[in-house]
């Protein structure tokens, strides 16, 4: 396997709306460092990509709109290494996007799609992990997805069940694709020792994404396959624009992983989080003794635990008397919640459109 045949597709396009009011229709979370790790997660997760590809084969999917912060973030890409999609139209047309992009450069690629808002723990695992789902990717017609080995009856993730026949690899046949279940279903998947939570990471070689992309979602493969000849030159924003505008919304994991037949998944362990939620953010944040995570220049906290505070740096804040609650302002929103009503936000948001734009 060369590593210069190996590109990573980061796909950066959400409006992250459950993180509201950090994550804003014009500067969603995937560009914001909630986690105070001094990196945006868009840039940890590029981070991560040492030694798995070369900076030259990353592409960053995201919206028109988001072009000059992914430039900024990362001034190393190429322009022809951000992809501007016109529209939302789900990850099932943004990876189809890249593979068609990928393939007129390198027919001889492997490709790897991941998200651009996860946190990784065990980094150097990950990498390790990746290199051997990608040499196995080279050798097999074989859609690879990683599995995380749940430590919870989380119902904020999907699942994945494998075929417990085969023991002597970690890289097992999928049996089958779940939605976010409800906490009975989330308990009896933890139990039964055959889930795995879904990561949402696809790993394949070009040819046999491009097989998958043909055979289960021919419309779109044929909306990209048009687009392919304006690729690399001044006109491929149009030919895109079109592309897109006939496009449906839909997932990778409804238009093709849940359909094909030769999907694989690697059982991993290497830490995973998907930093959806201000419950996600609180988890892997840093905190005090009071389990409190503080980030602001001025805040007093008296009489409050297990809260998660994130406000302006010349703003002092005094809270007393709280527990578990979501205190949060940016950009003259404040946001005070419960965190066991966080599912709420987008009701909040919601709302909050119709007092004016400027606030989502």
């Amino acid at each position: 396997m060369l590593l210069d045949d190996n590109y990573s597709v980061i796909m950066a396009g959400g409006a992250g709306t459950r993180l509201w009011p950090f994550s804003r229709q014009s500067h969603p979370k995937q560009f914001h460092d909630m986690l105070d790790t001094k990196r945006t997660f868009l840039q940890e997760t590029v981070a991560r990509l040492e030694g798995i590809c070369p900076k030259e084969n990353i592409f960053v999917v995201t919206n028109v709109e988001y072009r000059q912060i992914v430039k900024d973030q990362l001034p190393f890409l190429t322009d022809e290494q951000i992809l501007l999609e016109p529209f939302k139209r789900n990850t099932a047309p943004c990876v189809a996007y890249a593979t068609y992009k990928i393939a007129k450069k390198n027919p001889k690629a492997n490709v790897l799609v991941l998200p651009a808002d996860q946190t990784i723990d065990e980094v150097d695992l990950f990498q390790k992990t990746l290199q051997t789902t990608l040499a196995y990717a080279t050798a097999h017609d074989s859609l690879m997805t990683l599995g995380i080995k749940p430590t919870r009856p989380d119902t904020g993730y999907g699942y994945i069940q494998y075929d417990t026949e085969q023991t002597e690899s970690d890289i097992r046949k999928v049996r089958q694709f779940t939605e976010k279940p409800n906490v009975e279903y989330a308990k009896l998947f933890i139990d039964s020792g055959d889930f795995v939570w879904n990561a949402g990471i696809f790993i394949a070689n070009l040819k046999t994404m491009q097989n998958a992309i043909e055979t289960h979602i021919p419309e779109v493969a044929e909306l990209f396959a048009q687009a392919q000849a304006d690729f690399y030159t001044s006109k491929e924003a149009v030919a895109i624009e079109k592309a897109y505008s006939h496009c449906r919304d839909i997932s990778m994991d409804k238009g093709i992983m849940e359909k094909a037949e030769n999907v694989r998944v690697v059982l991993s362990t290497f830490g995973w989080s998907d930093m959806g939620t201000w419950k996600s953010i609180y988890e892997k944040a840093n905190k005090d003794t009071h389990g409190n995570s503080l980030k602001g220049k001025n805040i007093l906290a008296y009489d409050t635990e297990n809260c998660i505070i994130r406000t302006p740096k010349d703003k002092l804040v005094v809270v007393q008397g709280l527990k578990d609650y979501i205190i949060a302002e940016h950009d003259g929103v404040l946001m005070i919640c419960h965190i066991d009503e966080e599912q709420r936000v987008r009701e909040f948001v919601a709302d909050a459109k119709e007092k004016g734009q400027k606030y989502i």
